[in-house]
């Protein structure tokens, strides 16, 4: 009789350990490690096969041919963007989110658009019933022959409806709820997980078959289940927002076959998510007029810039420590370019606490944005109204200069289109590019100039 073998896995990084301990010593959370049963390996599964067979051989980078993907194009040009031009044949897509956030609904609405095109479509949820997803379908308006339905959560019954069906499109709602009945833990678990995403993208690869799947993400806001999880798959998209906002981002965080940079918004409405082509005019519409630590920055967002706003709140502070808080971008900012102010323009916050958010729910991480929350709390600091009509872009060093920028063109022009006025940029990036006749563009070299030219000499 074969003894049974067990082990303990991390249920957050995956690590692996023969007894139980109460800390993991990879990602060092606590309570994290779970008993599982090893699966016992067939021997002849591993059996090393001894017959002569063509072995690949390494090739010149130059001789080997280029292939364009085919890809499957959806009506929501937002999502298309998001994958790098459509959904690709044979992908396996992970899709993570808060609960709630409109994962279910997003897909949903992707799929009966490519049913309405005469694509089979295989939905599986392994959270509700067919009833449900039913109700869901009837609210959006999703009515289409092409489009079944699967309430299933074991992995060969799923497997070989698939192979039933042969599907254009499939999608798994969520990957934490299906099982292997071949490894003993529960279903979400890292053995089950790993193991269901590797046949998955088994069938995926060899039918040619885009595969979606709906992932569970942690209070941290990371995809549960093991980072090898993310390594699996052919792509990562984050469903972000706010669910007392309308607004929702689609952002991907990984992709081989597109961009990473790119970013999708969309509006949550009672007929379902729609999405939003124009977003900078989203963004700026509730701006407040002459108010002081407001202004507006062009970022860019994988090949499209977007119009934030910018808000800063300085006030004195009534603790021994100032608080900085800031809210979609990083928190290791904001006291850094305080020190800036202070160091160079003289602008004395060390005993002020400071607030700054970027309007809309938009998390902003790119260098071109430091020039906007610099003014916009020298604009709250001093109280004083930035022209309203003002576009600001650029670096901030340490020592007070203003560098350059990448694709200050696209910029300037998303800018101009908006009906602002002037551009506050680099003076390094004036040459190269054409500056449009509807907005004046300003040079500047330093932050003191930079508050000079948008709130004045004070």
């Amino acid at each position: 009789m074969v003894k049974r073998k067990t082990k303990y896995v991390c249920q957050e990084c995956g690590y692996e350990s023969p007894k139980w301990m109460g800390k993991c010593p990879s990602c060092n959370n606590w309570n994290t490690l779970i008993e599982e049963v090893v699966a016992l390996q067939n021997a002849s599964r591993h059996t090393m096969v001894t017959a002569q067979t063509s072995k690949p051989k390494a090739e010149s980078i130059t001789a080997i041919q280029s292939l364009k993907e085919p890809r499957i194009t959806t009506n929501m040009e937002e999502f298309n963007r998001v994958l790098g031009g459509g959904i690709v044949l044979g992908s396996l897509v992970l899709i993570g989110g808060d609960p709630g956030i409109g994962k279910s609904t997003l897909l949903l609405q992707v799929s009966a658009q490519l049913a309405d095109k005469n694509l089979s479509v295989l939905y599986i949820s392994g959270e509700e019933s067919a009833q449900q997803t039913k109700l869901r379908a009837d609210r959006l308006g999703v009515m289409s022959d092409q489009l079944y339905v699967l309430a299933e959560t074991n992995l060969m019954d799923i497997a070989n409806q698939i192979e039933q069906l042969a599907p254009s499109f499939v999608v798994i709602d969520s990957i934490q709820t299906i099982f292997r009945e071949e490894v003993s833990s529960a279903p979400g678990s890292v053995s089950q997980v790993r193991e269901c995403t590797s046949e998955l993208m088994r069938i995926a690869k060899s039918n040619n078959i885009p595969i979606f799947i709906v992932g569970h993400v942690t209070k941290e806001g990371s995809i549960a289940g093991p980072r090898l999880l993310e390594h699996m798959v052919d792509a990562v998209l984050y469903f972000e927002g706010e669910r007392h906002h309308t607004f929702r981002i689609l952002r991907g965080v990984k992709n081989r076959f597109g961009s990473t940079n790119e970013m999708g918004i969309f509006e949550m409405k009672e007929e379902g998510l729609r999405e939003v082509l124009n977003p900078s005019e989203i963004f700026l519409e509730e701006r407040s007029q002459g108010a002081a630590g407001s202004t507006v920055v062009a970022s860019m967002e994988g090949s499209r810039p977007v119009l934030v706003e910018i808000q800063s709140l300085i006030s004195p502070t009534s603790f021994g420590n100032p608080r900085r808080m800031a809210t979609g971008i990083d928190h290791n900012r904001v006291p850094l370019l305080m020190a800036v102010l202070e160091k160079r323009v003289g602008l004395m916050l060390q005993n002020q606490d400071a607030y700054v958010k970027v309007a809309g729910g938009v998390k902003l991480d790119e260098p071109a944005i430091d020039l906007a929350i610099a003014v916009s709390i020298a604009s709250s600091f001093r109280d004083q109204v930035s022209r309203p009509d003002d576009i600001l872009i650029g670096e901030v060093g340490l020592t007070g200069e203003i560098r350059r920028v990448s694709r200050i063109e696209q910029r300037v022009q998303e800018a101009a289109k908006l009906g602002f006025k002037r551009a506050i940029i680099p003076s390094r990036n004036l040459d190269g590019w054409t500056i449009p006749k509807e907005i004046e563009v300003i040079g500047i070299n330093s932050v003191h100039e930079a508050l000079k030219a948008s709130l004045g000499e004070r």
